[in-house]
């Protein structure tokens, strides 16, 4: 038999909260409908798509690979709803867009899909760069809209910000090391750590500042402007990181486990959403764009 969009639902809900509980509560539904659902997905499928433990639900590397596929189906069915409530926003244009590296990799995907298949004929031309230089860019007229992180936006007066996604930091980890045993970890107990630092954003500038308030400064391992080498040098026990939830994924490249951990303590988070200049009116392709990216987050 084969699987149903409602179970896609329930197994996404069960990956994002990391148990049956926690999703039952999202979904406001059983308990016992969630664990049903995901049964049934994985006799369909043939596969574990969850390592079941004491304290909840683990992903499998085949659970993770699917999770990106169930979240694709459910966009793609978003779309197809939408695709002919309105005739007109298929106009054409032009879209002059932003985008900072960081949410280009992990973000910006599932919201160009769904604009190109809304509005195809829209021309897009999408400008990578820092945050600094895209802010320069939107006041002088040269973008229409910006996808980055709006927790490093100064100019709030000449931009219009909408944070649409907020993502602590949390610390990585190998499988099986000692803090991934405790209970709870402290900020504290990171000290003396060998730490890798992602050099990407706001994020370099974020990590020092938090290692900078820690009682013994943690040896910087190694820096590297790319989020791979980070999941590859954590995996392999070169050092721990602390990073934003929204660029963890469980498995290295080469296959190896990353665990993740939440830290007690002041850390800080990375905000993600839109911004465009202020007192100019939004073209029709840039409205769209906008509303695309909203759907898009919100189904995450």
């Amino acid at each position: 038999m084969a699987f149903t969009l409602r179970q896609l639902q329930f197994f996404i809900a069960a990956a994002e909260a990391g148990s049956v509980t926690g999703a039952a509560r999202a979904l406001s539904i059983s308990q016992s409908s969630v664990t049903e659902a995901i049964r049934a997905l994985e006799d369909d499928l043939g596969v574990s798509l969850f390592d079941r433990q004491a304290r909840g639900l683990e992903i499998t590397h085949k659970g993770s690979a699917f999770l990106r596929h169930a979240r694709q189906i459910l966009a793609d069915v978003a779309t197809a709803r939408s695709a002919f409530r309105d005739e007109a926003e298929t106009a054409r244009g032009r879209l002059s867009l932003g985008v900072t590296s960081l949410v280009a990799g992990y973000v910006l995907s599932d919201i160009l899909s769904r604009f190109r298949r809304a509005h195809p004929r829209v021309e897009l031309n999408v400008i990578e760069d820092n945050g600094d230089y895209l802010q320069h860019l939107l006041i002088g007229g040269e973008l229409d809209v910006a996808v980055m992180l709006t927790s490093s936006v100064r100019d709030r007066t000449a931009l219009h910000v909408e944070t649409l996604l907020v993502s602590p930091y949390r610390l990585w980890l190998p499988l099986g090391h000692p803090l991934a045993q405790q209970e709870a970890i402290a900020l504290e107990d990171v000290a003396g750590q060998p730490l890798i630092q992602l050099m990407v954003d706001e994020i370099e500038e974020s990590t020092r500042r938090l290692t900078a308030a820690l009682p013994v400064k943690p040896e910087i391992a190694f820096r590297t402007r790319s989020v791979e080498a980070v999941r590859s040098l954590v995996a392999t026990g070169a050092g721990l990181a602390i990073l934003p939830s929204l660029v963890y994924r469980p498995w290295s490249l080469e296959g190896d486990r990353i665990e993740i951990r939440d830290v007690s303590g002041d850390l800080p988070s990375v905000q993600v959403g839109l911004a465009w200049r202020r007192g100019t009116p939004l073209s029709r392709p840039a409205h769209n764009f906008i509303r695309s990216a909203q759907s898009a987050i919100a189904s995450r």
